[in-house]
This record gives C-alpha cells, structure tokens and sequence, in this order.
C-alpha cells in the first residue's frame, strides 16, 4: 500500500483527464473535491491488484448523466430549486446504500473509468471512508455508457447497484435484466434529477475484481499526468511528449470555428470543428462526441476512431474536458492507443465504432 502526496493526486488526475478524451467529468470539480479532503486531513492509499484480498469485497462508484460547463451558472433548474440538497456527492450516498443492503463493509475502491471527476469521486469515497483505491480500471479512458466496462466483456453482474440524487434520494436495484437496461434506467433517473446521480455497481470479491479489469491504469494515468506537468505550460512539448512516451501521435493543431452542442437524454452531443495552425494551416478537423471523444475527421476523412482514444490538449498545456471551452480555444489532438482488450471482437462488439452509431469498421488510427 502507498500513500499519495498531494502533487500525486493532481498528476494522477490531469492524467485521467487526459485519457478521459474529453469526458470523465470536470477536472476543476474533481481536484476542489480532493483538495477539500486534503484539507481536513484525509489520506489517499492506493494498492496493488495483487494486495487486494481474494475475499474481501469491492464496489465501483460513479457520477453518471451529463457534465455542465465549468463556467455554467451553479444554480439548479427551477424544477429543482426548492429540493433539499446533499452536502456530500451523491455517489458517496450511493456507496453507503449499498454496503447496508449488501450487508457488508466494502475493503476497497474502484474506479470506474479514467476521468478527472469520476476517478476523484472514487478517491473521495476511499479518502473518507478510510479505503484503498486499487490500482486498475475497467474502462482504461472514459467511456459514455454503463455497459462500455470490461466488467461486461467478463460477464460480472452489475448488480445489485445503488443510485443516488444529489437531493439525498436513493435506490436499490436488486437485479437488472442486463447493463444496456441498466444503461437505460439509471440514465433516465438522472435527466429527471438534473442530469446527474450517483452511482455504486458490481460488488463482487477481490478474487472476482482480478479477473475483470485492466490492471495498473492509475498508475499510467499518474505517468501521464507528470508528463503533462513536466511541459511546463508548453501546449506543444506536452502533445509531442505524451504521444512519443506512450505510443501515440500527434494528430492536429487548430483552433476551434464551430461547437455545436446539446444535452440530451441524459448525454452531451455535438461536434468539435477546428481551423488548422502552423504545419495543418488550411486544413480541418472534426470530432464527434457523445460526453467523450468518439470519431474524428481530418479533412473529411476518418482520421481516428473509438476505442483509440483523442485526447486533446491546450495550446498552454492545460487539459481540455467538453464542453468547457468556446470557439477560438486553440488546441492539440493526440491519438493513443486503445487497452488491448477494447481491439478484441468482443470489445469491439460494445465499444466499437458500429454499436457507437458509426457505419465503419475500427481500424487503428496509426494505420489511417
């Protein structure tokens, strides 16, 4: 077990955002979370798959629905305004729901995909329930749909699950017929609870968690994230470093001209158009999004691809979360390499480019 240092937990969580491609959830809301835990003397543990206890159980906590800008009003809809409100996140509510239904205390934390909110989510529920977090994740990136986890490709139950609202509402969910139904209710609770809610699935033991994750994914997105600090601001010499370091590639250099955008059914849809810079001067680019990154088009043509994933980074080197930047940001796209197991058929069969909605067969973007 190894305790993390404040300067840890920022590396590691600008490194999720990163890997998030752009979804994950808001970075500033992810590091003020920790920060606050830091503040009231909190620690952060993180262990090995191979420490976690083949007995012990574990549960996955998350923030589901869709993100709103950073600089958006924090005021709720009207529809909501007069609803009490938690002083907690709600997936903290919905952890703890399900360790009274289940009857048991849980020994660790997982994350439930790489993303500067959704994983400090999971190191606030360690932090405060005096947890490990383990060093693995069953997406490797963030991923838009409940069902897009390796826990699925593996066959493990998502349930019994929990949800919360941040009004300090909750459910139990004793079974589901699978993770797209899932998917679909527990997405419908959070457009009626202001398009969020906390969530807490797949409790299962350690013996059963070893066998169906990606192991070492915090700790790669830790690497990552002291790549990008070590840029020192230089937009340019981070792009060029994370894709040398981890066998990606820089993709494009532009300026955003058009963001069309809107949340529905409980998503952020739209499209990111960008005006090239220097070396991609005339030319274009285009990303698809549906919370994360799912397609992009360099002058038209398909360039990269889920389940690879398109990062982007700021001219400044800050790390960039949809949709929480306007026309005229200026950016860098990275393209890395997908986990390994998104490439096989069956993970292509749930998170590939045709279950996405994209008429086109994957192939990796270093081939394209």
């Amino acid at each position: 077990m190894n305790k993390l240092t404040k300067q840890q937990i920022s590396d590691l969580l600008h490194g999720c955002a990163v890997l998030g491609t752009g979804g994950g959830g808001s970075l500033e809301k992810g590091l003020e979370l920790v920060n606050k835990d830091i503040e009231n003397g909190k620690t952060f543990n993180i262990i090995s798959i191979s420490e976690l206890p083949d007995e012990g159980y574990i549960a996955t906590p998350y923030g589901c629905g869709a993100p709103k800008e950073d600089k958006e009003e924090l005021d709720i809809d009207s529809n909501f305004k007069y609803l009490p409100q938690l002083e907690d996140s709600s997936a903290v509510l919905a952890f703890k729901q399900l360790e009274k239904y289940m009857g048991k205390k849980f020994c660790a934390v997982s994350s439930t995909e790489l993303g500067g909110e959704n994983t400090a989510e999971a190191l606030h529920i360690a932090a405060i329930l005096n947890l490990p977090i383990v060093d693995a994740d069953p997406a490797g990136r963030a991923v838009p749909e409940l069902q897009h986890s390796t826990y699925f490709i593996e066959n493990m139950p998502i349930y019994p699950l929990s949800v919360a609202t941040k009004f300090g509402e909750s459910i139990i969910f004793e079974n589901v017929c699978n993770d797209f139904r899932a998917e679909e209710m527990i997405r419908a609770i959070a457009v009626a609870s202001d398009n969020e809610v906390g969530v807490t699935d797949h409790p299962m033991t350690g013996k059963q968690y070893k066998k169906s994750i990606i192991p070492g994914m915090l700790s790669y997105a830790l690497e990552v994230g002291q790549t990008l600090r070590l840029s020192e601001g230089n937009g340019a010499l981070a792009a060029k470093s994370i894709s040398e370091k981890y066998d990606g590639k820089v993709l494009f250099h532009g300026e955003v001209t058009y963001m069309p955008w809107k949340t529905e059914d409980g998503f952020n849809i739209g499209e990111i158009n960008m005006k090239g810079i220097g070396e991609y001067e005339s030319e274009t680019y285009r990303i698809i999004i549906k919370n994360e990154n799912m397609v992009a088009y360099r002058n038209n043509k398909v360039n990269i691809m889920i389940p690879d994933l398109i990062c982007m980074i700021g001219e400044d080197s800050g790390v960039i979360t949809t949709p929480n930047f306007s026309v005229g940001k200026k950016m860098y796209i990275v393209g890395l390499p997908s986990p390994e197991i998104w490439t096989t058929s069956k993970g292509l069969d749930v998170f590939g480019p045709k279950p996405l909605g994209f008429e086109m067969e994957y192939v990796p973007f270093k081939q394209l």
